[in-house]
């Protein structure tokens, strides 16, 4: 069974700008929302991905993404 993170990335054509989705979807609480960003982050490591924009927000001493925008490479 595929992530959240995994089937918006495997959706999403090469070279498309996509915006990881929050209202109405899986990812609405903070916490997943952080999780799924961060496995297309990993994604982006591997050279599958290109982080164009991320936004963090700081929760005690915690920092969560809270936007993230990726291009798919491969």
């Amino acid at each position: 069974m595929s992530s959240i993170a995994m089937t918006v990335f495997l959706d999403s054509s090469p070279g498309e700008l996509v915006d990881l989705p929050h209202a109405g979807s899986a990812l609405e609480h903070p916490l997943v929302f952080d999780s799924a960003a961060r496995e297309i982050k990993k994604l982006a490591a591997d050279g599958r991905a290109e982080v164009v924009a991320q936004r963090v927000s700081t929760v005690g001493d915690d920092a969560l993404i809270e936007e993230l925008r990726f291009r798919r490479i491969t």
